[in-house]
């Protein structure tokens, strides 16, 4: 069922991974999820978004982790999260940017490699879950 629904949408996205209540996809086509990923609630993920596990360090070694979405994070279109990196709460991701390093809580970062580009941002969330 996995195969055909994944087939089908153009979406990888387990019915393993935790995901908290409220997830907004926003025009999934090309979203890829792994399992091992964690998403908090009120997470929006446009089309394109991987939240991936594998990254390469500075010292040139495959390390293999999942990255966190905390709670109310905007992630845009074709960003590429991957590694152990955590996400902060109300964070904004912009498109196409590629993470390798935790983000701080109410940050926005954008570019590859990702660069803060401003702190203390108001979370977009666009319907949120009663919780």
């Amino acid at each position: 069922m996995h195969r055909l629904s994944t087939h089908l949408a153009a979406v990888d996205f387990s019915w393993r991974t935790r995901v908290g209540a409220g997830i907004a996809i926003t025009h999934g086509w090309g979203l890829v999820v792994n399992p091992g990923a964690r998403i908090g609630n009120n997470v929006t993920l446009f089309h394109g978004v991987t939240l991936g596990r594998d990254r390469i360090s500075p010292d040139g070694n495959r390390q293999t982790e999942y990255p966190v979405i905390e709670d109310e994070v905007w992630i845009g279109p074709h960003a590429i999260i991957v590694g152990g990196v955590t996400i902060g709460r109300g964070s904004r991701i912009a498109g196409g940017t590629f993470v390798t390093e935790s983000v701080p809580p109410y940050s926005i970062v954008s570019g590859n490699p990702s660069t803060i580009v401003k702190t203390n941002c108001t979370p977009d969330v666009m319907n949120p879950a009663p919780l």
